[in-house]
């Protein structure tokens, strides 16, 4: 029987890559977006269109509301998304949302008795958020075993974080060997409701960079 994976798959250019490795690895790829009160809604397209272009087995939508607990730029519309570069952990850090991503994802896979749970963190290109370092994953990693009815049985699900140490450039290129389509995703933090991004916000500028390192034409589309 063909292992099945949990996908998360948020709409930007990191899932989107990360969603194609799985399927190339020969997992039967179950993908898991969530609506958690982001300013991008436009995310959530694109996060359907990038999985019915993978041909993902079912894509979920859950709903979240991390905008009821405020704290970000991203879930609170009063906090300034900052321009132009940030340093430290940046106003756009939502807490603890790889956290409570992950424990959605884990319990799928224990209702689809899944082997590997897939998330696209990267600790080079990662604006500074700290539940994107290999110190977070190796803990979740450790904990999500224990946790489970499949772990405690003696049976394992493993977290795959393929892009973890790859540049936003080699994840690009990454993608492109694999076919996929950038012009899908969203990765802009302002984007409009069409999924025009602003070109300047810290995601923006990142993935300019690694289109412009990568050699590859940027299909983003720009509100300016």
């Amino acid at each position: 029987m063909t292992s099945k994976a949990i996908v998360l798959v948020s709409g930007g250019l990191d899932s989107a890559t990360c969603l194609a490795l799985a399927s190339q690895q020969g997992y039967a790829c179950y993908a898991l977006s969530f609506d958690y009160g982001q300013r991008s809604r436009s995310e959530l397209n694109a996060a359907r269109q990038v999985a019915e272009a993978a041909g993902v087995k079912d894509h979920k939508r859950v709903s979240l509301g991390l905008d009821a607990l405020g704290g970000s730029a991203l879930t609170d519309t009063s906090i300034a998304v900052p321009e132009g570069g940030t340093e430290g952990i940046p106003v756009t850090y939502v807490p603890a949302r790889n956290t409570v991503f992950l424990s959605y994802g884990l319990a799928w896979a224990e209702v689809l008795d899944a082997d590997a749970l897939f998330i696209g963190v990267n600790s080079l290109d990662y604006s500074g958020y700290p539940d994107c370092r290999p110190e977070f994953i190796e803990a979740y990693a450790r904990m999500m075993n224990l946790a489970t009815k499949k772990g405690v049985e003696g049976g394992e699900i493993s977290l795959q974080t393929p892009l973890i140490h790859l540049s936003k450039a080699e994840i690009i290129k990454t993608g492109i060997r694999l076919g996929v389509d950038y012009s899908l995703t969203v990765s802009c933090y302002q984007a409009d409701e069409d999924g025009a991004a602003c070109g300047v916000c810290d995601s923006c500028l990142l993935r300019k960079a690694g289109f412009r390192d990568a050699g590859v034409e940027d299909p983003t589309r720009y509100k300016h």
